[in-house]
């Protein structure tokens, strides 16, 4: 459960992208300071390698049928938009000269999920639908999606679309790596977390099913029905229909509880791989530190399916988020159904989590992870990728909330990784301190932003946490910055961050923010560096969509067509559909978060020319 995640989200551009109109064109007195007045516009010729990307064609959801339902169709390719926020009346560097730095794919929020577990609150979601009391207070609307049966197939719909297009669209370089930037897994168990390292890995057959290996037990079946989940199976004799059939028009996909379970040769991935952590493979839910009474939960044979008799679910929220002991309990005391015990789906913890990265046939071992990690259970750690160093943060708050922050002792680590890496830096008065540090160009990587690093949670006695403008103060001190790569939020965000007028030093740093695998619009997103050889560098970023077709064709007999339904079950959220904003699409972003080329100050000259 992620709280408020859905507050942000806007439905509005994609008609105008099926009439193949710009969707920035009348919103250009709204750009972004700093941006290239002649931008490439969407709607303009694809660039050569464009292929499989969206700036060939992008994925957007189609004009509504019965119930509002809405199939997804292809809509025009969106050419790379030119940001300038941090190099004013810059542009474009000459292709010519332009030397590529690196160039890699971010995959985040992939949720890789046991939707059977009984260590699942799923029915918590259905108090969050509209047309129920306190739905707009409550915290639970991700406890329950109809697309999350099928989130390993979307996985590795997204594997085989990487695969194809091999390189960066923008400069032509091979993709070096591929990083996981958390919530690599949903729930912080050991069965999601093996089914996530093997679709990366590949060349193994992936099962993603638990407990009875012969039926679906989970709370779109038939066993303890109920009218706000959906049922593709149909609605059972003597029943109502579901809200999502009856209301919204979702559709019947009969056997598709059996097609779900059904193992797969997964691909793995060309590139290499690197992994992060997220609060959802730390806590449970992505909220709650592990306990052992959840530990038993989750192992055991009975499944919630209500809140207890005289319990009220806004008492309980709020128990919940003010960490009340009794709470947790009165969330299990409810109502259950028995199923089929799985040991596979006991909880991990960071060590776990950590040691099974070394249980790989991907590469490289350990997926970033170090035997320093393995020894300390950190999940933070550096490497290099040529001029780049990479920075992988753990922003995880162990003691609970979905929100991050830092621990003290990685912060001084994450100074002394800047100061090691930058011949120059600004002290705290914004002065220019000399160094002696062989300058490297950083990107970070975590799973929280900025902004959503406000978590404050910490014992009684123990050191404060770090949270975010404590840490961008620091990142605006070495201008050998220039990227911050992650995820979170769920949508497509591109953000500059200045440093204050008047700094010794110009510029700053890109906080570059994609969209999940479970959630519309189902994407990942492909970076690359360049030096262009003006004293500016271009980060392009473009948005890549799934491999699995614009529609299912009513077909449920392989990932591919598995990955397409639930993009498209995804985007007819119930929950998500009437938040329209006349500038964002939703989850998809503005039209300048999603392909664009991103301009800086070069700190120093990259290429070494």
């Amino acid at each position: 459960m992620k709280p408020n995640r859905r507050d942000v989200l806007k439905y509005s551009a994609a008609s105008a992208a099926l009439l193949g109109v710009a969707a920035c064109s009348d919103d250009d007195k709204d750009k972004p300071d700093g941006k290239s007045s002649d931008a490439p516009k969407s709607g303009a010729p694809a660039p050569a390698g464009a292929a499989g990307t969206t700036l060939e064609r992008t994925l957007v959801l189609g004009p509504p049928g019965p119930g509002g339902y809405r199939k997804i169709v292809a809509g025009p390719g969106e050419p790379h938009l030119l940001r300038g926020e941090l190099v004013p009346g810059g542009r474009s560097g000459d292709k010519a000269k332009r030397r590529s730095l690196v160039a890699f794919t971010q995959l985040t929020d992939i949720h890789i999920q046991d939707s059977q577990s009984t260590a699942r609150v799923d029915f918590l979601d259905r108090h969050s639908d509209k047309d129920q009391p306190f739905a707009k207070l409550l915290p639970f609307q991700s406890a329950y999606r109809p697309q999350e049966v099928l989130t390993a197939q979307i996985a590795e719909a997204m594997v085989q679309s990487l695969n194809r297009i091999g390189k960066g669209p923008a400069l032509g370089a091979p993709l070096a790596f591929t990083i996981c930037t958390g919530d690599n897994t949903d729930n912080i168990q050991f069965n999601e977390l093996r089914w996530y390292i093997d679709v990366l890995d590949g060349g193994k057959k992936v099962t993603p099913d638990s407990g009875d290996r012969n039926r679906y037990e989970g709370p779109m079946d038939a066993v303890a029905y109920h009218e706000r989940y959906w049922h593709p199976d149909g609605t059972p004799p003597g029943q109502k229909d579901d809200v999502p059939r009856a209301r919204y028009g979702y559709p019947t996909v009969p056997g598709l509880l059996d097609a779900c379970r059904r193992p797969f040769d997964a691909t793995g991935l060309k590139t290499p791989w690197y992994s992060a952590y997220g609060n959802h493979d730390g806590l449970v839910q992505g909220n709650l530190p592990v306990s052992e009474l959840l530990g038993k939960v989750a192992v055991g044979d009975e499944k919630v399916l209500d809140i207890s008799p005289g319990q009220t679910v806004a008492a309980l929220a709020l128990g919940l988020q003010s960490g009340k002991p009794d709470a947790l309990a009165a969330l299990l005391a409810g109502p259950k159904r028995k199923v089929t015990a799985d040991p596979d789906r006991r909880l991990v913890d960071r060590g776990e989590t950590i040691r099974e990265h070394f249980n790989t046939t991907g590469l490289p071992k350990g997926h970033g992870f170090t035997q320093q990690n393995l020894d300390t259970k950190t999940a933070y750690y550096t490497f290099d990728q040529g001029p780049v160093r990479c920075l992988v943060l753990d922003t995880v708050n162990p003691y609970g909330s979905d929100s991050g922050c830092l621990d003290p002792t990685q912060f001084a680590w994450l100074e002394d990784q800047l100061v090691k890496g930058s011949s120059s830096h600004l002290d705290e008065q914004g002065k220019v301190v000399r160094g002696t540090g062989q300058d490297k160009l950083f990107v970070l990587f975590s799973h929280h932003t900025l902004d959503t690093m406000t978590n404050k949670t910490v014992p009684s006695g123990e050191p404060a946490r770090i949270l975010g403008p404590q840490v961008l103060a620091l990142l605006l001190r070495f201008p050998n910055v220039v990227l911050w790569v992650n995820g979170h939020t769920h949508d497509n965000n591109v953000k500059p961050y200045p440093r204050p007028a008047g700094s010794a030093v110009p510029g700053g740093f890109w906080e570059v923010n994609t969209a999940s695998h479970i959630d519309w619009p189902s994407q990942a997103r492909i970076v690359e560096i360049a030096d262009n050889a003006n004293g500016t560098l271009s980060i392009f970023g473009t948005i890549i969509d799934s491999a699995g077709p614009e529609s299912h064709g009513n077909k449920i007999d392989s990932p591919l067509a598995l990955a397409a339904l639930a993009r498209e079950l995804a985007g007819n959220d119930w929950q998500e559909r009437d938040r329209p904003d006349p500038k964002v699409d939703g989850r998809r972003g503005r039209l300048e978060d999603r392909n664009v080329e991103l301009l800086v100050p070069a700190p120093f000259n990259p290429s070494g020319a």
